[in-house]
């Protein structure tokens, strides 16, 4: 849970801190899809992705943007969010548990952000996800209106 977070301490050109989640897997996959409901073959089945030429199965965009949100959130409590808006521009495929020192990169997502803007209440940051091997998977920004002291 993020702590309380006020307008005044925070500055055009502050970073948020840095997320980082645990590589994604298809245990992460399975999951997200009974919950969500989206069972698309393209995140998890082989033979499938092999029709379009892919080598492996993809992550779900809206678990990607959900572990932005939390990376948002864990700075910002979330009472304060006013927008979130995500361009997805890239695909995130899951490690694999058997060869972990060669997937796991692809596959651990670290979320990073900046202030752009300060007006009325409201701050208004950019945040990219991306791979640990620089892939960029989402872009965007969101606006919080924080307390003051």
């Amino acid at each position: 849970m993020a702590k309380e977070l006020y307008y005044d301490d925070v500055n055009v050109g502050d970073d948020m801190p840095s997320f980082t989640c645990d590589p994604i897997n298809r245990t992460h996959l399975v999951r997200y899809a009974g919950s969500s409901g989206d069972f698309n073959p393209l995140h998890h089945d082989n033979t499938f992705v092999a029709m379009f030429g892919m080598e492996r199965v993809i992550s779900h965009g809206m678990l990607v943007m959900g572990i932005t949100g939390r990376a948002i959130t864990e700075w910002v409590p979330q009472k304060y969010l006013k927008s979130f808006k995500v361009r997805f521009s890239g695909m995130t495929e899951p490690c694999d548990l058997n060869d972990m020192e060669n997937t796991s990169a692809r596959a651990t997502l670290t979320v990073t952000g900046k202030v752009i803007e300060k007006k009325d209440d409201l701050i208004v940051c950019d945040i990219q996800t991306a791979d640990a091997l620089g892939g960029v998977k989402i872009t965007g920004t969101f606006s919080a209106a924080l307390p003051k002291k």
